[in-house]
């Protein structure tokens, strides 16, 4: 991690979760980390414990609402005007919706995709033109992704969440063709795990107090820490080395 001493990564969805868990990670590796959500005061706070940590690098909050690509936009011209750019992106703000393919209600599905697909286009579009106005020929995009983007589970209230997550497996994919045929040696990269012990349940069934309490795993999940240090090991990974997915479940998860 040494050679990324000093540099600049974005973790989207940074107030909660993987993504808080990320952020910290990269601070204590002494990265200037902007993290952006809408709920800007838990990032602040978390800021603020790095900072008392005596943590090398920097967390800087930023208020995004990423179903907004005019607040993505001037969330990177803040980016450029204080830091010069993104050197690693971390896709990893994401959301679900219980909205079945037979009964699902098309807003839901909408803000599915406007979040989890679009937001993820538009951010990664940005850090590359980020990285090549710079001459920036090592940087790193890695997509938070999840075992529903390879598999399908008989659970229909996760069947058009996993659609979203299918696609950004082929993005990810894509994204990696297309950094070749640019031939950069910038890398992409998708880490997928499986039950995660966050928020991510609760706010799938916010509407739903019984079917959140009834999704609690009967087995041991992932720690967000967990996730945290697979991103660590991929963008330690010496820059000839190209990893592709991680996938990474509890040992006592079945599916």
């Amino acid at each position: 991690m040494e050679r990324w001493r000093g540099r600049v990564a974005l973790v989207t969805g940074a107030s909660v979760g993987i993504g808080a868990a990320v952020a910290r990670e990269l601070v204590r590796s002494g990265m200037k980390v902007v993290g952006c959500a809408r709920d800007v005061e838990k990032i602040q706070k978390l800021s603020d414990e790095c900072q008392t940590a005596g943590h090398s690098g920097v967390l800087v909050p930023y208020k995004c609402d990423l179903n907004n690509e005019e607040e993505i936009l001037s969330m990177f011209s803040f980016i450029k005007a204080r830091h010069k750019g993104v050197d690693v992106c971390i896709n990893n703000a994401g959301l679900a919706h219980p909205e079945s393919l037979l009964n699902g209600k098309t807003s839901g599905w909408k803000n599915m995709l406007d979040v989890n697909v679009l937001a993820l286009s538009i951010c990664t579009r940005e850090t590359y033109q980020s990285m090549k106005e710079r001459n920036v020929d090592d940087g790193h995009i890695i997509n938070i992704n999840s075992m529903c983007g390879h598999r399908v589970v008989m659970h229909a209230d996760v069947h058009f969440y996993a659609a979203t997550k299918y696609a950004m497996t082929a993005l990810t994919e894509g994204l990696r063709q297309e950094l070749r045929e640019a031939n950069t040696h910038i890398r992409a990269t998708c880490i997928s795990p499986g039950v995660v012990e966050t928020e991510f349940a609760r706010r799938l069934y916010r509407d739903y107090p019984d079917k959140a309490a009834a999704s609690d795993p009967i087995f041991k999940p992932l720690k967000a820490i967990d996730v945290a240090n697979a991103v660590t090991y991929v963008i330690s990974a010496p820059p000839h080395v190209q990893i592709g997915d991680i996938q990474m479940r509890p040992v006592e998860q079945v599916s």
